[in-house]
């Protein structure tokens, strides 16, 4: 069974006009967005998220190419048919504090209901669906400034749900929160993506979370334009390289996270019990500038250091070993 597209670009360009001239951010963009995933946009601040991200929920037109929302032209659709097909969730901080959970979602069955917003029973099945779907129902009473940051995120996501859209379209949802909390949306989403079969982008910095819980990736640079794919695929063909540009950056494949290039004038052997173990005397041992090589007979004037256990570290320099009881005690022998 083939599925098809919630939304369709091809050789989309985005940017601005002014009276005077044009800004390309980006060319010749094709890709598709599905129902029932989750797909996370990542790149460096000034990239053009924003600007694609705006492009797709039609806050600002495209500079040439097609973008098709369940096959009709998304240029040519009403502003209501428009509200009724595309949820959009953006980072700033709610100002609606004198309304009430309930109240605050009810204003999404706004394209359904009308000027007026007179909800029916229908409307109010809805709305209690939504806050027991994002776990927000027993705040239904309380004010939205009594709310966390991560209660107030669950209720927006709420409110786009109410919408009942095929395509929510949500702006870096997880800045401001701790944590905990990003965990959680990040779940949330996902878990709406599948459940709802409803087609999710969100743009986002936590790379981590993203890796974990994102059926694809899009990958937003200046070099390398958009790159699209199921996020391991992407991984694991070495797409990560090409997200930033910095030199003393690097993405770690085997964690799944970034980081400072290791500048490594000295140089040390190192075999540990097991790999948790060689991970974090690697990290130590990385931070204070040491290149970590495996225990060979190559190297025998180099210090070598065998992990066998957190209280248990035998660093062997100049023929003698000694035995450290933690990172902290080894590190300072290390250093002087």
């Amino acid at each position: 069974m083939i599925q098809e597209a919630v939304m369709t670009a091809t050789d989309l360009c985005i940017g601005y006009r002014t009276h005077k001239s044009e800004k390309r951010v980006h060319e010749k963009l094709s890709f598709n967005l599905y129902p029932g995933e989750l797909t996370c946009l990542l790149g460096a601040n000034g990239t053009g998220k924003s600007t694609l991200l705006r492009t797709l929920a039609a806050s600002q037109p495209p500079l040439e190419g097609a973008l098709l929302l369940q096959g009709k032209p998304l240029s040519a659709m009403t502003e209501r048919e428009r509200s009724r097909t595309i949820g959009v969730v953006l980072t700033d901080k709610t100002q609606a504090g004198g309304l009430n959970v309930y109240e605050l979602v009810a204003l999404g069955r706004q394209p359904h209901t009308g000027f007026f917003g007179r909800l029916h029973a229908k409307d109010k099945v809805i709305i209690d669906e939504a806050l027991e779907a994002v776990g927000i129902a027993h705040k239904a009473k309380c004010y939205t400034a009594e709310l966390s940051d991560g209660e107030r995120q669950k209720v927006m996501i709420a409110k786009a749900l109410v919408q009942e859209c095929p395509l929510i379209l949500l702006d870096e949802p997880t800045a401001f929160l701790d944590v905990v909390s990003r965990i959680e949306i990040m779940t949330l989403l996902h878990n709406l993506a599948v459940t709802q079969h409803k087609a999710v982008l969100l743009s986002t910095h936590d790379i981590e979370q993203a890796l974990v819980l994102s059926d694809k990736l899009w990958l937003l640079s200046d070099e390398s334009g958009l790159q699209c794919g199921v996020t391991e695929d992407l991984i694991l063909n070495h797409r990560m390289d090409t997200l930033f540009a910095h030199n003393d950056i690097r993405f770690d494949y085997a964690h799944g996270i970034y980081y400072p290039k290791v500048n490594g004038y000295k140089q040390i052997e190192i075999e540990a019990e097991d790999e948790v173990l060689l991970h974090w005397a690697t990290n130590a041992l990385n931070r204070h500038n040491y290149s970590c090589l495996p225990i060979s007979h190559a190297h025998a004037e180099l210090p070598r250091l065998s992990v066998r256990a957190c209280n248990r570290l035998l660093l062997r320099q100049d023929d003698e070993i000694v035995e450290y009881n933690s990172f902290e005690t080894m590190l300072r022998a290390l250093s002087l």
